[in-house]
């Protein structure tokens, strides 16, 4: 519940400020529910594997964990990293 209510203020910062954000995570959920696009990256030597634009409305709601484009977002970039974790497959 913690990483929710940042994320929740994270997007209350956003709307006020209307300032470019850059956020490193590991969470794909999160990055789901912050972003407006996300670079998917590989393993060493870093590359950007996907660029993937994220097309949730906003304002963006707690709600939208269970929608099916949330969804669709979350399994499309689990499914670049296969089952070892690594983009590079």
């Amino acid at each position: 519940m913690t990483r929710e209510t940042i994320n929740l203020e994270w997007l209350r910062i956003w709307k006020e400020s209307r300032k470019t954000v850059m956020l490193v995570t590991h969470s794909i959920p999160e990055v789901v529910f912050l972003a407006d696009g996300n670079l998917a990256m590989s393993p060493w030597p870093d590359r950007i594997v996907e660029t993937i634009p994220i097309d949730l409305p906003r304002p963006r709601t707690l709600a939208m964990f269970t929608s099916k484009t949330f969804g669709r977002h979350v399994s499309h970039i689990r499914d670049l990293f296969g089952t070892s974790g690594r983009a590079d497959e």
